[in-house]
């Protein structure tokens, strides 16, 4: 199989192979890491062309106190730009991400990314696009939700907000009662749903994003995990608008 490394140097003697997987987990599939803690450098190598440029993206980030340096001549561009799949039912993976999400829930992990890094994130964006797998799950999946919680030819993001709770719960039921939520990802109904829906919905579909929207959405999710963390299982889902209506204080 092939495989797409990047070479990672400069990293803390204290740094755990386990510390390296979770960092670069956020770019993408990883296949193997090869770390040399007497040379504090290692090869990761990532089951897919794109995880690399969001691997390299975050070139002088900080991983356990450690400024790092992450390079590649693994991938050409044309890598960079796989076919649109099936669509929204198979779901998506990390790699589909717009680069200036994962920066987000980087920093709502409590990595600690420069504006220097974001604005390259932001900047990637731009100029390669929003993979199109990522952009016809997002509005499929806006889609889906709205037309079990309104019915047909509505969207989420397209009601009034008032509504929307209500309403949610009962698709939401149904969505599991169905089998829906064992496709769709809980964290993407919750965050359309949520007081911040239309606002989220925009982060993740466009590209004219700032270095501060992403501040706002690792925020956002932050928020939203630890909600989750504190609240049993049942009530969670519940809890979802009112750990939104938190965060939109917090970051307005």
């Amino acid at each position: 199989m092939t495989t797409y490394p990047v070479q990672v140097s400069g990293i803390a003697p204290s740094t755990t192979e386990k510390q390296l997987k979770d960092f670069f987990a956020f770019c993408g599939g990883i296949d193997s890491i090869d770390y040399d803690e007497k040379s504090s450098t290692a090869t990761v190598r990532f089951v897919k062309a794109p995880s690399v440029k969001t691997a390299v993206m975050l070139n002088g980030g900080t991983l356990e106190g450690a400024t790092i340096s992450v390079t590649s001549d693994a991938i050409k561009d044309d890598d960079l730009h796989p076919p649109a799949t099936e669509g929204a039912s198979a779901g998506i993976e990390q790699s589909d991400k717009p680069r200036a999400a994962i920066a987000a829930e980087y920093l709502a992990k409590g990595y600690t990314l420069s504006e220097q890094i974001l604005e390259r994130a932001i900047d990637i964006d731009r100029k390669q696009g929003i993979s199109s797998r990522f952009l016809q799950y997002f509005h499929q999946f806006d889609e889906g939700l709205g037309k079990r919680a309104f019915g047909p030819e509505q969207k989420v993001t397209a009601t009034v907000q008032a509504k929307v709770d209500e309403r949610i719960k009962h698709a939401k039921a149904i969505g599991e009662e169905k089998g829906y939520s064992k496709i769709a990802h809980d964290y993407y109904e919750k965050a359309i749903s949520s007081p911040l829906g239309k606002k989220v919905l925009s982060f993740y579909t466009e590209t004219s994003k700032q270095v501060h929207d992403i501040h706002e959405e690792a925020l956002r999710i932050a928020y939203a995990e630890k909600a989750r963390s504190m609240m049993p299982s049942a009530t969670a889902a519940g809890s979802e608008s009112a750990s939104s209506a938190t965060a939109e204080k917090a970051i307005q």
